[in-house]
């Protein structure tokens, strides 16, 4: 009796290790994913404000260009 005993109660503790590991390893693949997105969505922002940098200055130096070449066309016609 007690042999039956202590071998139910090994396999009752078996399953509920094994239940237990599956709901830790799904908790840690879903921590894991949502690691992985945040770090997605971050490199995402960090290349969109690069961009909109280089825009912004791509298009101040434009400006400066135009408005130098102008004012030199204007001086030669000019002068």
């Amino acid at each position: 009796m007690r042999m039956r005993q202590s071998l139910a109660q090994f396999e009752r503790e078996f399953l509920e290790e094994a239940e237990e590991s599956v709901v830790r390893r799904e908790r840690l693949r879903k921590t894991a994913a949502q690691r992985s997105k945040v770090r997605r969505v971050e490199r995402s922002r960090k290349a969109g404000k690069l961009r909109f940098t280089m825009l912004s200055l791509t298009i101040v130096a434009t400006a400066v260009v135009v408005t130098i070449a102008m004012f030199e066309t204007l001086a030669r016609i000019a002068g």
